[in-house]
């Protein structure tokens, strides 16, 4: 008998545990620092070129050194995205090692919507919650009363927060399916 397994925490729990982070921390603008943030929650980020899609990796010694690689190799948005990604699994997931090779950041694609993996479902929503997070989002949906099919200005918004075109239009989709 195969074990069930078990469902993703819930966004509003992701939600909360990024928005205390970033309280703690005192940020309260975009873009986010994710860097300092990783070494603020006791991990260092090393960036090196990795072969084919792997995107990054979260590495817990023996001697409680935590490392956060990520592939030097990939956009600048994308490894902004690895890192909060991978502070997700340092967060809420056990295990010395995460390996993560290519991810989507829509908490509602096809393979979260399958709860395949409740872990990669639980880093990518956290990555999300920490880079654009949603109070920050709303407001700045709300003052610059972004249309979500203008795509310069959500352009704009992803310059703005430092992540991809489609991370933003994503992160709206799902805050508009949240509050709506």
């Amino acid at each position: 008998m195969a074990a069930k397994m078990r469902s993703p925490r819930s966004t509003l729990i992701l939600s909360e545990e990024a928005a205390r982070i970033l309280k703690k921390l005192k940020i309260k603008k975009p873009s986010v620092p994710i860097s300092d943030v990783a070494e603020a929650l006791g991990a260092h980020v090393r960036y090196s070129p990795f072969d084919g899609e792997l995107a990054g990796m979260l590495v817990r010694g023996d001697n409680k050194q935590t490392i956060i690689g990520v592939n030097s190799l990939h956009h600048i948005h994308r490894q902004r995205f690895t890192i909060a990604h991978e502070c997700g699994h340092l967060l809420f997931h056990k295990g010395d090692v995460h390996i993560d090779r290519g991810f989507r950041i829509n908490k509602r694609d096809s393979l979260s919507s399958q709860a395949v993996d409740p872990e990669e479902i639980e880093a990518n929503r956290f990555a999300a919650e920490l880079l654009m997070p949603r109070e920050m989002v709303i407001a700045d949906v709300v003052d610059r009363e972004i249309d979500i099919e203008d795509e310069s200005a959500l352009k704009e918004l992803a310059l703005r927060y430092q992540v991809s075109l489609q991370a933003m239009t994503h992160r709206i989709r799902n805050l508009l399916d949240d509050l709506f």
